[in-house]
C-alpha cells in the first residue's frame, strides 16, 4: 500500500552556487523547509528583492525511502520555477509557483542526492511578473516521498489525487459519481467506499467506464458555515485479488447557482456572500507559511462574519482548502493571470489552471475558478488576450462541468469590452474613494452595470483602503488613516447592503501583505489595506465594522483607541455593535443612549476635557477606550512617508483658499479652479508628454504601469477625488518639491467657494 513521508528536515541551501553539485555541498546553510530567501528583502521595499536562481541539496539514503517497488518525490509549492534533479540526472521541471508537482525517482543508489534550482527571476513566459505582492522565491510548502507499488494510482496527472468525486443533488438524496486515475488498469479494479461520521453506509466497483455511481439516500449536505458536512471517499485498488494501492479524498453534498437578479444561493436558498481577500504571506517567512498560520488566518476570518474568501491570486496551500471546507467558507479560487498580458505566458494559463481545478476538484468550497484579475490594466484591445480567456474558459468547464467561471476586472475597462463577457460571471476590482473617486460613486456603478446587463451577474471583487497607525479627526482619502479606513468601509457597507444582486463582494484586503514596490503610507514594501496588520496582531476597526455587520455573535466596539490626543474641544466617537441598543460613559457619566438603525453604526459627540475615560455598553458587553485634550496636534499620529518629496508642514494652506491638499474635483468646480489648472498643465506638461507610448498625447507611468493619454481621460472621473498632492505622491518623483510649491502658490490664489 502507499507510504509517505516527509523530507522537510535538513536541507542544504545556496544564493552564490552557479552549478547543480556532484556531492554534496559542505559550505552551503543547513536549514529546514518551507523557506523562502525573500523573507526579509521582498518586505522592506525598493523593489530590490532578490530574484534569481537558488539551490537545495539533500542526501537520503536508499533504507531512508519510503517503502514500495515506485518512488515518488511530490513538492507542493515551489516558486517560480524550478528544475529537480536525482543523483546528477534532471528528472523534472515545472513553471508555475503554488501548484503541486511530482517526479519519479529511478536508479535509485544507497547514497542518493536531491537537487533542486529554484528561479523567481523575471521573465516573459511564466505568471505572474507584474503584481502587487512580492513573488518570494524558494521551496515554500512541504516535499514529500511517496512509495507505491508497481500497479498504483496515478501520480502523473498534473499533482492531482487522482481521484475525482462529483455529487449531483437530486431532491433529498445525491447521486455520487466517483473517477480515479491508475498508471496501468490492466487486470485492476477498484472498489469504491463512501464513509459518514466513520462508517462506511455504501460500496461499490467501478463501470466499464471506470468510473463508480454511488446514492446517498437522505443526503447530508455540506451547507456553508452553517452546517459543512464532509462525507470521505475511499479507492482500494486490486491487482490480481490484492489490494496494493488506496487513496481517499473529502467532499461535500451541495447544489449552488448565481441568480443576476437574486445573487448567490445555497442549496436551493439565498446566501449572499460577503467576504474578504486572502494573500497568505508573513513576515520574514512570507510564503513559507505552517499549519499553525492557515488555522490562525481561519479563525480571523470566521471572527469577522466572512462566508467567502477570495483566494488572491494563485493556488494556495491544500492545507487552507481543507480548513476552508471543514468551516463551510465559499471559495474562488483562481491562477495569477495577472496585470499585463505576456504572449508567451499563453502555454503557462493553461497548465496553471489545469493544475488548479484538478487539483482542488474535490473540495466543495470552491464555486468558481478565476480566469484572471486585471488583466487589462495595460490595455484591452489585444485580441491575444482575449482568445488566452476564451481557451481557459473552455478549459475549465471542459475539466469541471459543476462549477462556473469568472474574472477579476479593473475599473479602467468598459463593461462593453468583449473579455467582460466570456466568463460565466464577472466582478469588478474598484477603488472609488481610494484611488480617485468618491465612496458614494460605487454603488451607482453597479447599479448601471445592472441595468445595461441584467442578465449578466455582477459582483464586487476588491475594494478597500490603506490604514496605518496614523489618526485623525478629519480624515480625508489619501490620508491612511485608520478613521478614514472605518469611515470608507462603514460607506461601502452601507452600498453593498442595498444591493443583493451582487452575486459576492470580497474586502481587498483581509491581511496587509508584502508588495516590495510600494512606497506609500509611511512604511515601504507593503500594502495596508488589511482589516488586520500584518503580523495578524492588531484589528483596525474597520475589522469590527465587518464583524458588527456579518457576525451574528453580539459584540460592541469603541473606535479609535490609538488616538489618544486630540485637540478638539468636541470629538466624534464611533462605535459599532450588532446590539439593539448601546450607550455611551464619559468618565462614568452617561453620554446618552443610542438604538441600532439600519446598520451596527453609531456616532456619540463627547466633550473633550482633560483625560476622558470612555465606556461602551450594550447589555452584558462592555468596551472602553481614553482620549485627552491637548493644545497641538500630536505628530506621531500625522504620517511621514520615508522620501517624500515634501512634507505636510511645508504646504502654504492659506483660509479659503485652495492648495495641493484639496482635491482635484473641488477645485475643477470653480472657474478659479479650472483656470488655475491651465497654469499647472503648462508647467507639467513635458512630463506628460514623450517617452515611449504610441498614442498621440503621449503618456505617463503611474505606480509602475504605462497610462496612454486615452486611458487617462477615461479615469478623469475617478481622478477628482484624489487631492493634487497625492497625484504628485503617485508620480514616482518626476517632480521636485520647487515645482510642486510653485504649483500651491498657483492654486493659493484660487478662492474656495463659500459654504
Amino acid at each position: 500500500m502507499r507510504n509517505i513521508k516527509i523530507l522537510n528536515a535538513n536541507w542544504l541551501f545556496s544564493k552564490e552556487a552557479k552549478n547543480v553539485p556532484s556531492t554534496l555541498p559542505a559550505d552551503w546553510t543547513q536549514l529546514n523547509l518551507p523557506y523562502t530567501w525573500n523573507g526579509e528583502d521582498g518586505q522592506d521595499g525598493g523593489n530590490d528583492y532578490y530574484r534569481g536562481v537558488c539551490y537545495f541539496a539533500k542526501s537520503i539514503k536508499a533504507d531512508e525511502l519510503p517503502d514500495g517497488a515506485v518512488k515518488y518525490i511530490q513538492f507542493d509549492g515551489v516558486n517560480s520555477s524550478c528544475e529537480v534533479f536525482f543523483n546528477g540526472k534532471s528528472i523534472t521541471k515545472h513553471d508555475g509557483g503554488y501548484s503541486t508537482f511530482r517526479a519519479e525517482l529511478k536508479d535509485i543508489k544507497d547514497e542518493n542526492l536531491i537537487v533542486v534550482a529554484v528561479d523567481n527571476s523575471s521573465n516573459q513566459r511564466v505568471y505572474p511578473q507584474n503584481a502587487d505582492f512580492t513573488f518570494y522565491g524558494g521551496i515554500y510548502r512541504d516535499v514529500k516521498l511517496i512509495g507505491v507499488a508497481e500497479k498504483h494510482f496515478d501520480l502523473d496527472y498534473y499533482g492531482s489525487p487522482s481521484i475525482m468525486v462529483t455529487p449531483e443533488i437530486k431532491g433529498a438524496d445525491a447521486e455520487v459519481t466517483i473517477k480515479t486515475y491508475i498508471n496501468d488498469d490492466d487486470d485492476c479494479k477498484v472498489r469504491y467506499e463512501i464513509i459518514a461520521d466513520g462508517k462506511v453506509i455504501a460500496e461499490t466497483t467501478e463501470d466499464e467506464d471506470d468510473k463508480a455511481k454511488i446514492t446517498i439516500n437522505n443526503v447530508h449536505l455540506w451547507n456553508g458555515i452553517k452546517d459543512p458536512y464532509l462525507y470521505t471517499a475511499k479507492a482500494t485498488l486490486i491487482y490480481k485479488g490484492e489490494e496494493v494501492d488506496e487513496i481517499s479524498t473529502r467532499f461535500g453534498c451541495r447544489s449552488f447557482k448565481v441568480d443576476p437578479e437574486r445573487g448567490f444561493f445555497l442549496n436551493g436558498e439565498s446566501y449572499p456572500l460577503r467576504g474578504v481577500s486572502r494573500h497568505q504571506d508573513r513576515p520574514q517567512i512570507g510564503n513559507a507559511l505552517l499549519p499553525e498560520h492557515h488555522k490562525e488566518d481561519i479563525e480571523l476570518i470566521l471572527e469577522v462574519g466572512a462566508n467567502t474568501i477570495r483566494l488572491a491570486h494563485y493556488q494556495h496551500s491544500q492545507v487552507f482548502y481543507d480548513l476552508c471546507d471543514e468551516k463551510g467558507l465559499v471559495l474562488w479560487a483562481e491562477i495569477p493571470y495577472i496585470s499585463r498580458h505576456m504572449h508567451d505566458g499563453f502555454d503557462n494559463t493553461v497548465s496553471q489552471m489545469t493544475e488548479l481545478v484538478v487539483q482542488n476538484y474535490n473540495h466543495p468550497s470552491i464555486v468558481v475558478w478565476g480566469l484572471s484579475n486585471e488583466i487589462t490594466i495595460a490595455g484591452s484591445t489585444d485580441p491575444h488576450l482575449v482568445k488566452n480567456h476564451q481557451v481557459l474558459n473552455d478549459l475549465c468547464h471542459k475539466l469541471d462541468k459543476t462549477r462556473l467561471t469568472t474574472i477579476a476586472s479593473v475599473t479602467m475597462c468598459s463593461p462593453d469590452n468583449e473579455y467582460i463577457h466570456i466568463s460565466d460571471i464577472v466582478s469588478y476590482n474598484h477603488y472609488f474613494g481610494w484611488y480617485g473617486g468618491t465612496t458614494d460613486m460605487n454603488g451607482p456603478w453597479f447599479d448601471d452595470f445592472h441595468k445595461k446587463y441584467p442578465n449578466k451577474p455582477i459582483g464586487l471583487s476588491e475594494y478597500g483602503c490603506e490604514a496605518l497607525d496614523w489618526h485623525t479627526s478629519n480624515p480625508v482619502q489619501g490620508d491612511y488613516t485608520e478613521e478614514y479606513q472605518a469611515y470608507y468601509h462603514e460607506e461601502l457597507i452601507k452600498q453593498i447592503a442595498e444591493r443583493p444582486y451582487l452575486w459576492a463582494t470580497h474586502v481587498w484586503n483581509m491581511f496587509d501583505f508584502a508588495a516590495d514596490a510600494r512606497a506609500e503610507g509611511g512604511e515601504n514594501g507593503m500594502n495596508h489595506k488589511g482589516l488586520v496588520t500584518f503580523d495578524r496582531k492588531y484589528k483596525k476597526d474597520s475589522f469590527y465594522a465587518y464583524k458588527a455587520w456579518l457576525n451574528p455573535e453580539k459584540m460592541v466596539h469603541i473606535c479609535a483607541k490609538r488616538y489618544i490626543d486630540r485637540v478638539e474641544d468636541v470629538t466624534k466617537v464611533t462605535v459599532y455593535s450588532n446590539c439593539d441598543e448601546v450607550e455611551l460613559f464619559a468618565n462614568g457619566v452617561s453620554v446618552g443612549k443610542q438604538t441600532k438603525g439600519k446598520y451596527p453604526f453609531f456616532y456619540f459627540n463627547v466633550k473633550n476635557e482633560g483625560e476622558t475615560v470612555l465606556t461602551v455598553k450594550a447589555g452584558e458587553l462592555e468596551d472602553t477606550a481614553t482620549i485627552r485634550k491637548v493644545d497641538t496636534p500630536n505628530e506621531a499620529y500625522i504620517m511621514k512617508e520615508e522620501g517624500s518629496v515634501i512634507n505636510w508642514f511645508e504646504i502654504n494652506t492659506p483660509d479659503g483658499y485652495f492648495s495641493i491638499n484639496d482635491t482635484i474635483g473641488d477645485i475643477m468646480s470653480t472657474m478659479g479652479g479650472k483656470l488655475a489648472f491651465v497654469k499647472i498643465a503648462l508647467k507639467v506638461k513635458s512630463s506628460l508628454s514623450g517617452g515611449n507610448d504610441k498614442e498621440k498625447g503621449g503618456g505617463m507611468e503611474v505606480a509602475g504601469f504605462k497610462l496612454s493619454a486615452s486611458m487617462i481621460k477615461n479615469v478623469y472621473a475617478m481622478a477628482k477625488g484624489f487631492t493634487v498632492k497625492r497625484v504628485f505622491s503617485m508620480l514616482d518623483g518626476k517632480f521636485t518639491k520647487e515645482t510642486i510649491l510653485e504649483i500651491n502658490a498657483i492654486l493659493n490664489k484660487v478662492k474656495k467657494p463659500k459654504k
